[in-house]
């Protein structure tokens, strides 16, 4: 492989879930750092692009765990870019053991954001160039395709949206959608299995002092579900989402 970068973290407590295993949270916030990191590397760091109105902003993903690191484990996330457009590019990630063993992979399309104007922006041919592209993939899976809102719900929550959920964008980030999306699975998945995968849309923003409710209909094959999330005000979807459990 080419035109790849490494970063290495070392699992702490409070990332821990109460079974001593990171969260499925925690995943996604190291991916993301890695992946901010992996800006910075290149001299396009987030915040330099932020005080030009730019940003990036994920719009799909997928996230699949054949285990989840535990208290104290030091892990490798690898990330790079398999394909760009005019105003998107797709990241590839694979997260590593210490023993350099593959134990999770994610891919994610991302645009590159005008925050002001709130739409998409060309990405910089800069940031291209120095990226540069490995068109190998981490899971073969199509991103784009739809996932539709479900209709009748088994399982729904209502979150109010605080000052502290929202990001440096003026938007929900989507972290805050998994913990909610996590939220409204049954007690009785969450005891007895673990989240294998999830496949992720963001569909629109949403902001401070909204209401969300986050709902989920159980779904075939066995332990799996669909999940929607959408604003109370007006139902209007924010993001949904597939999840496979699997028994601990």
């Amino acid at each position: 492989m080419q035109n790849y970068f490494d970063k290495q973290f070392q699992l702490r407590y409070f990332e821990m879930n109460k079974f001593g295993e990171a969260s499925t949270t925690t995943l996604l916030t190291l991916l993301e750092e890695t992946a901010a990191d992996h800006c910075d590397s290149i001299q396009y760091g987030l915040y330099e692009l932020q005080n030009r109105n730019i940003g990036w902003v994920l719009l799909s993903g997928i996230i699949e765990m054949e285990r989840y690191p535990v208290y104290k484990e030091n892990i490798t996330i690898r990330t790079w870019m398999s394909e760009f457009s005019m105003i998107k590019g797709l990241r590839e990630n694979l997260i590593f053991d210490q023993n350099m063993k593959v134990i999770g992979r994610s891919r994610g399309l991302w645009v590159f954001f005008d925050i002001e104007k709130r739409r998409p922006a060309p990405v910089y041919e800069e940031i291209k160039q120095k990226w540069g592209i490995c068109s190998e993939m981490s899971i073969d899976h199509d991103i784009n395709k739809k996932i539709l809102p479900i209709g009748i719900a088994d399982n729904a929550k209502h979150f109010d949206v605080n000052m502290f959920d929202v990001d440096v964008y003026h938007h929900v980030n989507n972290i805050k959608y998994l913990q909610w999306l996590i939220e409204s699975v049954p007690d009785e998945i969450f005891d007895h299995y673990y989240l294998q995968s999830i496949d992720g849309r963001f569909i629109a923003e949403s902001k401070y002092e909204d209401t969300i409710i986050s709902s989920c209909q159980q779904t075939e094959p066995e332990n799996t579900f669909l999940h929607t999330i959408c604003t109370q005000k007006d139902s209007k979807p924010c993001a949904t989402a597939r999840t496979c459990w699997k028994k601990r």
